[in-house]
């Protein structure tokens, strides 16, 4: 843990399941709904930080929610990305895409290219949380 680190000293968002050593979170991010994190609860910067199970085990955990967020919201696309240029803790983005979004198909990061914000039904995002607080990776 570093005292300086907001990924140590913070959730880094909503936090649906956690095991031994990540945590999956629904990021504040309102523009994407649905927009996950998948953070490594040791402070370490990059995959190859970890011995190989755990990198497998951390993987699985992104896989588990891409999935789950495949088949509750159904976007166009799930981008996955592991940048830690800003906060460099190990944690990866899983965010869906939908053609409508601001930024599509751009990343997320980028100048928006429209107005407003795809919004899928809110039973969607309760139906989500649901999915991924039984994560089973």
């Amino acid at each position: 843990m570093t005292s300086n680190c907001p990924l140590c000293t913070q959730s880094g968002g909503e936090v649906l399941w956690e095991n031994e050593f990540c945590r999956v979170v629904l990021a504040d991010e309102p523009d994407y709904p649905g927009f996950c994190r998948v953070i490594h609860k040791q402070h370490v910067a990059e995959m190859t930080d970890l011995p190989a199970p755990e990198r497998d085990a951390l993987m699985q955990v992104v896989y588990a929610v891409e999935a789950a967020q495949r088949a509750v919201l159904q976007p166009d696309k799930i981008n996955l990305a592991s940048l830690g240029n800003v906060v460099p803790h190990l944690h990866w983005h899983v965010i869906p895409r939908w053609q409508d979004d601001r930024h599509f198909p751009a990343p997320v990061w980028a100048t928006p290219s429209r107005p407003g914000r795809h919004e899928p039904p809110a039973a969607a995002l309760a139906h989500l949380r649901s999915a991924l607080q039984e994560l089973a990776p």
